[in-house]
């Protein structure tokens, strides 16, 4: 039996806090969350939850109490080496270090230093450590083997930081975002708060701050730093919005911890999917806003088999030179099956080539199965390229608009295609240590082919300070000691994709 599908709804913002509340609403197993919390984090803090409403919607507030004095600043590598040694299951442990990862590449990249120099201060790092930790093991408690979610709702305004004044989206979250959808939230609706929290706080009046926080029994600020002179750019933790000083705007809906886990977590963007539901579960920010719950929503259910197609995956555009922050380590998601999909073509001669690769990105991540170019030779003797698409029937909306609005093209040809697709399945071998994702082939229970994923082998090499290639000959030599080759019979056991 298939496992479960997970799909956040995080249109309203999103935190660690609202996501783990999410899932313990849910019916995610409240002592085993706890208890791995414990494991990372021993005697330091507890976790509680308890039932709010926000906007009218019922939803649980989780919070993370801290409960030492004076607890000392963590780098993320020691944070790495925590999570790699605690008693955590397997599954657990794997989504905590991506989603920590990826938290440390994102600080990493917006302040100019190596990840393994980026410090979580002392409430900050239990909080995260106590959200990460807690959302990675309710999954599990839930069977959760797949997750997606919906486009996330950012903020606007500017927020006061360690160098001043910034705007939102902070720098930390602009980088997780590359590659997810996203929007802002309309200025008529942050001007219209409710004028208390339903958690003790108090709203002033002309600051509506938006705060998807965790109410620490430490409510002095605490100073994030990156070494002797590398300050965190945006406010006292990573899971609580910084203080909003544009009036009238909202701040910042999304915060690095919680889009971290998202991008750590979900291989796709997009809607609810076909599945049939098995749970909901609210999860509740701090404070109470009119213009919208302020809550993560969660719906958790066993995926069709003859249902109507997933959105295809985003893959994450980024800036030439660098590989996109979400898609280190990330298990890519499934094709869209061999039904009711078309081919999309358009034909472009007067168009920057330059700006080709950002198109085919934008392509993909509005639910292309694959994009690409072919070369032509047009009227008049000109050069000029087929953009080519493959996209299922419930996108091709968004898949056409694409194509119209990013290129120079005045119309686009759609016929409707059927493709053959091999059984993929997913395993894991062990290399130096390190368990590397394999990606495996079949046709009526034989392999065709198995491969390391790259995401999976680029993340365990720059753990292990191999290089790439050096780690993909061992993958590849793992592989084949574990029987995956080509003409032999398909293991058992093997996770199939969805």
């Amino acid at each position: 039996m298939a496992g479960m599908h997970a799909w956040f709804d995080i249109s309203a913002g999103v935190a660690g806090d609202m996501l783990l509340g999410s899932l313990l609403d849910a019916g995610a197993d409240a002592a085993a969350v706890e208890a791995a919390i414990e494991a990372v984090a021993p005697g330091s803090v507890r976790l509680e939850a308890e039932a709010v409403v926000r906007g009218g919607q019922r939803a649980t507030k989780a919070r993370v109490r801290v409960l030492v004095e004076d607890p000392p600043h963590r780098r993320w590598a020691t944070i790495r080496a925590t999570l790699t040694t605690a008693n955590l299951a397997e599954p657990t442990r794997e989504r905590a270090l991506h989603a920590f990862g990826l938290l440390a590449d994102a600080e990493a990249r917006a302040h100019g230093i190596s990840p393994d120099d980026v410090h979580f201060h002392e409430v900050g790092a239990l909080d995260s450590l106590a959200d990460v930790v807690g959302t990675c093991e309710a999954l599990r408690t839930l069977g959760v083997t797949a997750v997606t979610a919906s486009p996330v709702r950012l903020g606007a305004g500017r927020v006061r930081a360690a160098h001043g004044d910034i705007p939102v989206p902070v720098p930390a979250v602009a980088e997780l975002a590359i590659g997810w959808q996203v929007y802002a939230t309309p200025e008529r609706d942050a001007n219209h708060s409710h004028g208390h929290t339903h958690d003790g706080g108090h709203e002033h009046e002309h600051e509506h701050e938006h705060e998807h926080e965790h109410e620490h029994e430490h409510e002095h600020e605490h100073e994030h730093h990156h070494g002797e002179h590398h300050h965190h750019g945006h406010g006292s933790d990573h899971d609580t919005p910084a203080v909003v000083t544009t009036q009238g705007s909202v701040g910042e809906l999304a915060t690095p911890t919680g889009l971290a886990l998202v991008r750590a977590l979900a291989d796709t963007c997009g809607p609810l999917p076909a599945f049939t539901v098995t749970g909901v579960g609210v999860g509740a920010g701090g404070k109470d806003f009119v213009g919208w719950p302020n809550v993560v929503r969660v719906v958790v259910g066993q995926p069709l088999e003859d249902g109507p197609p997933e959105p295809a995956a985003a893959h994450p555009s980024a800036a030439p030179g660098r590989a996109p922050i979400a898609d280190r380590g990330r298990i890519a998601a499934s094709d869209h099956p061999g039904r009711d999909l078309s081919e999309l073509r358009a034909n472009v001669d007067d168009f920057d080539p330059r700006l080709w690769p950002g198109v085919l990105d934008a392509l993909i991540d509005a639910g292309a199965v694959d994009a690409w170019l072919v070369p032509i030779l047009m009227k008049k003797g000109r050069p000029g390229f087929t953009l080519h698409a493959l996209a299922p029937e419930p996108l091709l909306q968004a898949v056409t608009s694409v194509t119209l609005t990013r290129t120079s093209t005045l119309g686009v040809r759609a016929t409707p295609v059927s493709r053959t697709v091999a059984q993929r399945h997913w395993t894991r071998v062990e290399v130096v240590g390190e368990l590397i994702t394999v990606k495996v082939g079949s046709l009526d229970g034989v392999i065709l082919h198995a491969e390391p994923e790259f995401d999976s082998l680029a993340a365990a090499a720059a753990r292990l300070q191999y290089t790439e290639y050096d780690l993909a000959q061992r993958a590849v030599a793992a592989i084949a000691a574990a029987g995956l080759l080509h003409g032999q019979p398909l293991p058992a056991g093997l996770d199939a994709e969805e």
